[in-house]
């Protein structure tokens, strides 16, 4: 919907994605509406499809199955190259449409595309192997909070077979379930078992006593903020793609031959680097891996976003140098060419396959049944922070940096700032992100299932 009605909007001459600064003014309130509306409804539902998505496409393969282990894995690869392929080819093919031949047009190849999506979609509805609905993740979250603050005057016993999940034992509900876990032991008092009778069928005694994998399942959302935290601070390193390097490169010779290289059009070259990074993941680093531990695992999620961690660390360094190098270059009147700009996105690249595709499985594997769309939106989120945190940063450092020396770091002219200070930030930024993750994910307790018989 929200397609359709910024295509309708841009057939109509004053809307605000056809005019100019001369014409703005004559743009009417109800052609306004449309267009916003159509941007605000794209918003909301490419943030509803990513989330939803995700899990759907990850619950076809069988987690009890090895064999569906690799697929699954490739399966969030694929994934993830189809959103950025999708960015890539909107902002090139897209918009070259939409400035030489018409924005209706643009606009209209676009709705075209995501209407053959959703045809295709319904028509393999059948065939998905989809999950029944188990709750609202947020009610139970509520109700394990509201019980263990009201049980605070309990004690927890030592035997934790006694709290109120081997009462289930005896009903006539059997499956999967969540083994108890000893930290964040305030919780558990949701499931403890008081003198007071308990009626299962009453709605209030989910308040009064929660069981353990309640309690399970909002200590698993526990453990993932810290590495959530520390995605955001990543995300906010990986947005310099966008931003300062293209500015970076804006002041650089573009020109290669008789070429003109955009800056902004590096980021398909970024593209192309992920695409080859996930081929070397899969088909040289896994089974090295697998030659090297004398067990035959391989890496681990958490190793492979720790790896990403530290990768962003070398990229952040490498546009730091540049920078210095850069402006080095400039007082001896020999601008450098911007193809010294690619090995920082060759870098950066890297670091986004390890972390961006690992974290995306590693949060949709951990989150129980009812919080999977909710924990992949979780780790979907950390980009947009990651923006907002990097702009706040940005804006900080420029801020602080004119009060102390004229221009600052950021000026509008990189030529009389420091921008390799500013990089510098980022690198020391990213480094105790790194040893912060280090020491969470080294903490990290894997959940586990129990399946009742």
């Amino acid at each position: 919907q929200g397609m359709v009605l910024i295509t309708v909007g841009s057939f109509i001459p004053s809307a605000p994605a056809l005019c100019n600064f001369g014409s703005c003014s004559s743009s009417k309130g109800t052609e306004n509406l449309i267009f916003f509306s159509g941007l605000y409804l794209s918003a909301v539902g490419c943030g509803g499809v990513r989330s939803a998505l995700l899990p759907l496409g990850a619950d076809q393969f069988n987690n009890e199955n090895s064999l569906d282990t690799p697929k699954r894995r490739n399966f969030f690869s694929l994934f993830y190259i189809s959103v950025i392929f999708g960015v890539i080819t909107s902002g090139t093919i897209v918009v070259w449409v939409q400035k030489n031949v018409s924005w209706a047009i643009g606009y209209g190849i676009a709705t075209t595309c995501i209407a053959l999506a959703l045809v295709g979609f319904v028509a393999g509805t059948p065939i998905f192997r989809r999950r029944e609905p188990s709750g609202s993740p947020m009610k139970s979250i509520f109700q394990v909070t509201f019980a263990a603050f009201k049980n605070m005057s309990l004690e927890i016993p030592a035997d934790s077979s006694l709290l109120y999940e081997a009462r289930s034992k005896n009903t006539h509900k059997r499956g999967p379930r969540l083994a108890h876990t000893d930290d964040f032991r305030f919780f558990d008092k949701a499931a403890v078992i008081s003198d007071l009778p308990l009626d299962n069928s009453s709605c209030q005694s989910s308040w009064r006593i929660c069981t353990v994998t309640q309690v399970e399942e909002l200590k698993i959302l526990i453990r993932l903020l810290p590495i959530w935290a520390t995605g955001v601070f990543f995300a906010a390193a990986i947005s310099q793609m966008h931003t300062t390097f293209i500015q970076q490169g804006t002041v650089m010779n573009t020109k290669i031959g008789s070429l003109s290289i955009p800056p902004a059009s590096l980021y398909s070259f970024e593209v192309i680097c992920v695409t080859l990074w996930v081929l070397l993941m899969n088909k040289v680093i896994v089974p090295a891996t697998r030659t090297f531990f004398t067990s035959g695992a391989e890496l681990t999620q958490l190793q492979r976003i720790g790896i990403g961690r530290f990768l962003m660390i070398f990229a952040m360094a490498m546009a730091a140098l540049l920078e210095a190098k850069r402006l080095e270059s400039v007082q001896h009147g020999n601008p450098l060419s911007i193809v010294w700009q690619l090995p920082q996105y060759f870098v950066i690249a890297g670091a986004e396959c390890f972390v961006i595709i690992a974290q995306l499985e590693f949060f949709h594997g951990q989150a129980p049944d009812s919080m999977k769309s909710m924990l992949t939106a979780f780790a979907l989120l950390t980009t947009a922070l990651g923006n907002y945190l990097s702009s706040a940063i940005i804006t900080l450092i420029a801020g602080l940096t004119r009060e102390w020396q004229s221009p600052g770091w950021i000026p509008d002219d990189l030529n009389e700032g420091h921008l390799d200070y500013f990089y510098w930030c980022l690198t020391a930024i990213s480094f105790v992100n790194f040893i912060v993750y280090v020491y969470f994910a080294s903490k990290y307790r894997l959940k586990k299932i129990v399946i009742d018989g």
